[in-house]
């Protein structure tokens, strides 16, 4: 069934939690705890998430009623320590049909420092953040994104020219490297996002940087999974009830 019954991929649960609340604690872990969403289909569902997300993770007492000028006191108390440091979450509605580029280009008035982070709010890893900012910070180049390496899979087999099996390996790891998300921008590469809704990240402006010789790539050898389909959310409920690789906080 299509429509806004179905719920935002970046809502879908893992332990319990939305994916993009586990992206959000992996930056938490390493001190960010400003975030900007940029918001298109399935924007209400956000936004009515992070409205109501501090009832839904803590208990807490509400006063109802009583004389208009009773008192000043909050009517909305919240009991125990908070889940994780505090957030500053904003939710920016970037539009249903814009790429990803422009989305980043739209928020540029809320991003204050000189770099920022961008990632997708589907996958998940052990990234040493503090190690990937470093390495950004040693090249000196505009942009640095993580890579992995991930297996084929399907079985693969060797064959010579008469085609006798000469080997045979179950979901090989693949040679290339793949953008895993959790890259690093200096603020400069706005500057190259022309005010399109139409303007791809991996198309354009990623190829443009490559092109400038301004691209570098933090290569990751740990833990990384996205979610894409059902059954790499079931591979990570699975993962979270048994050890939860990701889990750096």
């Amino acid at each position: 069934m299509q429509g806004s019954t179905l719920t935002k991929k970046e809502l879908v649960e893992v332990g319990g939690m939305p994916i993009i609340w586990h992206v959000m604690r992996i930056f938490s872990a390493y001190g960010c705890q400003r975030f900007i969403l940029t918001l298109g289909y399935g924007a209400e569902q956000l936004k009515q998430y992070f409205w109501h997300y501090e009832a839904r993770q803590r208990d807490f007492t509400v006063r109802i009623g009583g004389p208009a000028n009773q008192d000043t006191e909050d009517p909305l108390q919240y009991h125990g320590p908070p889940p994780h440091p505090a957030w500053n979450v904003t939710l920016i509605d970037t539009g249903l049909h814009t790429e990803k580029a422009a989305r980043i280009a739209q928020i540029a008035p809320h991003l204050t420092g000189e770099r920022f982070f961008v990632t997708y709010g589907d996958g998940v890893g052990n990234i040493d953040l503090d190690a990937l900012v470093a390495f950004h910070e040693a090249h000196g180049k505009l942009a640095t994104i993580t890579g992995v390496r991930v297996r084929f899979q399907y079985g693969t087999l060797d064959v010579d020219e008469h085609n006798r099996v000469l080997s045979a390996q179950q979901k090989p790891l693949l040679p290339y490297w793949i953008n895993a998300g959790f890259m690093l921008f200096n603020r400069p590469v706005l500057d190259m996002i022309p005010p399109d809704d139409n303007v791809h990240l991996e198309r354009e402006v990623l190829p443009a940087l490559v092109e400038k010789g301004e691209l570098m790539l933090y290569q990751h050898t740990g833990f990384w999974r996205s979610m894409d389909t059902l059954k790499d959310t079931q591979a990570l409920e699975e993962l979270w009830q048994a050890s939860a690789p990701w889990k750096v906080w």
